[in-house]
């Protein structure tokens, strides 16, 4: 993803751990992927990584400097 660095500029940080950095979308960045505004963009920072959904929604995926990235959409 060339832009990665204004992107995460313009989201707010959440969740920073071993396996995964999160953050929100206050302002109603669109997906790269799909172009419509996501809620949070997680990125993996391990190669096996597992995430705990609290309920169903859908996730638009990219990678950047090999990790993977999502999109959340609730």
């Amino acid at each position: 993803m060339e832009d990665f660095d204004d992107l995460v500029s313009s989201l707010t940080p959440r969740e920073d751990n071993d396996a995964i950095k999160s953050y929100q979308n206050t302002t109603a960045v669109a997906c790269p992927a799909c172009e419509k505004p996501f809620d949070d963009m997680v990125v993996c920072k391990q190669e096996l990584t597992s995430l705990n959904l609290d309920f169903e929604m859908d996730l638009c995926t990219t990678t950047h400097d090999g990790n993977v990235v999502l999109f959340t959409h609730k």
